[in-house]
């Protein structure tokens, strides 16, 4: 059965950094930003993205590209079987967060008409808008169809063409939204706070929010990489196509912040984290432009919102669509519709856990926690916050240890003739045998151990 491929080394580079992109890098970003004093945390997300996160991206395209299979069958095809589990670990990983991330992407699509409409008063509302689980669960279903839709026509005529009409227009809007955002008034004083560093600000809170907020940004630890790495050819140049793909998710966080700022700091509004600060604060800072403006600037800013969201969303469909076809032999579409069938109905207690279902809302009570959580946090916890940094940490050892650096460096050098020998071959070395192994080790047990279990 044929698996199809990247038609063109910019497809895959914008393909892999669209599914980087997502929700995390515009509202997620500039809270974590904000909580960490500015600047101070906008550099140290940076540090982390090149020394700790660009060999785990290096090292997942060379696994896909070496074996031209999916996350659990690229273990399979290398002869080590019984490593395959850290495969299904992402395929499951995969799974779990685009359950509930469609729900959230449902959300954002239903603000899209609310501002059209110019209902700023929603956000007032916010707690009816996501109890109002039919509507969003049309919502969402209506997101996952476009998601499913994309990734049914294929690598080339589905994913790849999407790619180079999404993020081109959602860097366009971005872009836009900055131009505007600049001239409002007191913008200034959100640029300082963003991008003028008070390193004082900085202490082991900040730079663990800013290696986990790097790590998960792009993606990393749940065979994304392993099953796009596997559509491109050994022509590629995987160091600089690393490269660019950091290179993009990195700047679109930035130019969010760009956006997020200038707008807080000229409203004077009061913002909160999470959804607060997309669904409660922003329409009101829309209002206040009033008119025909807000409605304008508003419907841009969550179609941005939209856009970056489906280009994450067809990366994560595309993991386990990729299993079933490789593995299975089952034809594309009828897997892309089956998987994009279960997924809606695991997310489906994340719709109802925002106060609409009791046993979804108080789901679980952690141990030695005050107050249980949702649904939807607890499946996060398990996916974003446990299994991605466990995934990266066991790519790095299998890398290191099992599949020996050597294969890796062959596997690298077949696009890149000088990197054997070259300074970047002892960096990536050096780094997946002991920097990464040993940080990604370390949140993985730490936050592990704080989640549930209060320590």
């Amino acid at each position: 059965m044929k698996r199809g491929s990247f038609n063109s080394r910019l497809g895959f580079i914008l393909a892999a950094s669209g599914s980087a992109v997502g929700l995390g890098n515009i509202w997620k970003f500039p809270f974590e930003v904000s909580n960490g004093g500015g600047a101070a945390f906008l550099l140290m997300y940076l540090f982390f993205c090149f020394i700790l996160c660009f060999p785990v991206i290096v090292s997942e395209i060379a696994i896909g590209r070496n074996t031209k299979k999916n996350a659990i069958g690229a273990f399979n095809e290398m002869g080590k079987r019984k490593w395959n589990f850290i495969g299904k670990m992402g395929v499951l990983c995969g799974v779990l967060i685009l359950s509930f991330y469609t729900i959230v992407a449902g959300w954002v699509l239903g603000y899209v008409f609310e501002m059209v409409t110019g209902n700023f008063s929603i956000a007032d509302n916010f707690g009816n808008y996501v109890n109002n689980t039919t509507s969003v669960l049309l919502y969402a279903v209506l997101f996952m169809f476009l998601t499913a839709l994309i990734v049914s026509r294929g690598i080339e005529k589905g994913i790849e063409k999407a790619a180079k009409i999404l993020m081109p227009s959602l860097i366009f809007i971005i872009l836009s939204l900055i131009v505007y955002a600049l001239t409002l008034p007191n913008s200034i004083d959100g640029i300082i706070f963003y991008l003028v560093p008070d390193f004082s600000q900085i202490n082991l809170t900040v730079a663990g929010n800013a290696l986990g907020q790097a790590f998960f940004s792009l993606s990393l630890g749940m065979g994304m990489l392993i099953t796009y790495g596997s559509y491109i050819d050994d022509k590629n140049n995987i160091i600089s196509s690393a490269t660019l793909i950091t290179l993009t998710d990195v700047g679109i966080a930035f130019l969010s912040g760009l956006i997020i700022f200038p707008f807080v700091f000229s409203s004077g509004i009061e913002t909160e984290g999470g959804p607060g600060l997309i669904f409660q604060v922003f329409p009101q800072i829309f209002e206040n432009l009033g008119g025909t403006t807000g409605i304008i600037v508003g419907s841009t800013f969550f179609i941005l919102l939209s856009f970056a969201a489906i280009t994450s969303t067809v990366s994560l469909l595309e993991v386990p669509v990729s299993y079933l076809v490789d593995e299975y032999k089952i034809e594309r579409k009828f897997s892309v519709w089956i998987v994009a069938l279960v997924i809606l109905l695991i997310g489906i207690p994340s719709a109802y856990s925002q106060g609409k279902s009791e046993l979804f809302t108080n789901f679980i009570t952690y141990f030695g926690a005050d107050k249980p959580i949702d649904f939807m946090q607890f499946i996060i916890d398990v996916s974003n916050d446990t299994l991605l940094p466990f995934g990266g940490f066991l790519i790095t050892i299998y890398v290191a240890y099992v599949w020996k650096k050597n294969n890796l460096s062959d596997e690298i050098s077949k696009g890149n003739p000088y990197y054997k020998g070259s300074f970047m071959e002892k960096y990536i070395n050096f780094s997946v045998t002991f920097i990464c192994p040993l940080i990604l080790g370390s949140i993985f047990l730490l936050t592990f151990l704080n989640k549930f279990f209060g320590i």
